[in-house]
């Protein structure tokens, strides 16, 4: 991995990571519900610099903010990771698949679903006697996110079609080439 590599991984994992301490500041409708804002920049880097950045970006973020937070290989973390990890690896496929038919709107969508998906899975093998709790929110879960991954997809668009116009080039043209 070239210097160069590691400066932008740095750079956007700290973006990241400053998004999520900034959604952290704005009040949840519910407790344990999040924006995703830290998203934003995984999917912009998926799309400029492929799974491998993202990836990592997804991992220092989760990890840094759960030792910030204190929630480190707690609940909270697992979800978290699991979540991530999935969401990045789903959106890379889809990606890769069918950036020709999904602006970054529609691969936010599926990173969202399969987020809360991961998550509402890791729920239920973590808090097995909760069950009929995890059942009555997964509604709201994915209601939930499919406003953030819209909202998350149009601002990952935005920052495309920003970064397009001061010469950043992404893997392929056809994801900023649409309106998100």
């Amino acid at each position: 991995m070239q210097s160069q590599d590691r400066l932008r991984i740095a750079i956007l994992a700290a973006y990241a990571i400053g998004l999520h301490g900034l959604e952290r500041m704005i009040p949840a409708p519910l407790p344990w519900m999040r924006f995703g804002f830290a998203n934003i920049i995984t999917l912009t880097a998926l799309i400029l610099y492929g799974l491998r950045v993202a990836m990592t970006i997804t991992l220092i973020r989760v990890l840094i903010v759960s030792l910030l937070t204190g929630s480190f290989l707690g609940p909270g973390f697992v979800l978290s990771l699991g979540g991530g990890v999935a969401s990045t690896l789903i959106m890379s496929g889809a990606y890769s698949l069918f950036s020709a038919l999904f602006s970054p709107v529609g691969i936010s969508l599926i990173g969202s679903m399969a987020h809360n998906l991961t998550q509402l899975t890791l729920a239920y093998l973590l808090f097995v006697r909760r069950m009929e709790a995890i059942l009555f929110i997964t509604p709201i879960i994915l209601l939930l996110g499919i406003i953030t991954g819209m909202i998350n997809g149009m601002a990952s668009g935005l920052l495309l079609k920003k970064l397009g116009e001061e010469g950043a080039s992404p893997r392929t043209e056809t994801a900023m080439d649409r309106e998100p």
